[in-house]
């Protein structure tokens, strides 16, 4: 079995996407999204990391991560996935009730259906490397370890 989800935060897995409405705690600061948290995390040591801190929603805190004209820290495409895996961590062992959607997942792929982003996603055509699901499966498994 698969599930895809994607940033429709009202639908039954919708709790997946960075984009939900479930905050907490990292690095000694509260995060409203575990977008805005990935998003930051660019510009470690820099005031923008405190700009998309405080942005309003999770797109604000996507467009602002995005925006080249700010200076992506040097190491970022070797730090990404285990920032990556550290937010999501956080964020499900944070919140019980989505926790256990998570874990009701059994063993399904989880997919992110976002055909704009063969590297997080599936991309449109299904080729994409789907990082976060992975994240997901591995968050999952860990969790289930520990349980």
């Amino acid at each position: 079995m698969t599930i895809y989800f994607y940033v429709e935060r009202e639908k039954p897995y919708g709790c997946f996407s960075n984009f939900s409405d479930h905050g907490f705690v990292l690095d000694e600061l509260y995060w409203p999204t575990s977008e805005h948290y990935f998003q930051a995390q660019k510009f470690m040591g820099t005031p923008h990391l405190e700009d998309i801190h405080k942005a309003l929603t999770p797109k604000d805190a996507a467009n602002m991560g995005r925006d080249r004209d700010r200076p992506l820290r040097p190491d970022w495409e070797q730090v990404k996935d285990e920032i990556m895996r550290k937010a999501v961590l956080c964020k499900f062992q944070t919140h019980a009730d989505i926790r256990e959607i998570l874990l009701a997942t059994g063993e399904a792929a989880l997919v992110e259906n976002a055909p704009s982003d063969y590297y997080w996603g599936c991309g449109a055509d299904g080729s994409g490397k789907n990082r976060l699901g992975q994240i997901l499966m591995e968050v999952r498994g860990k969790i289930r370890d520990e349980g």
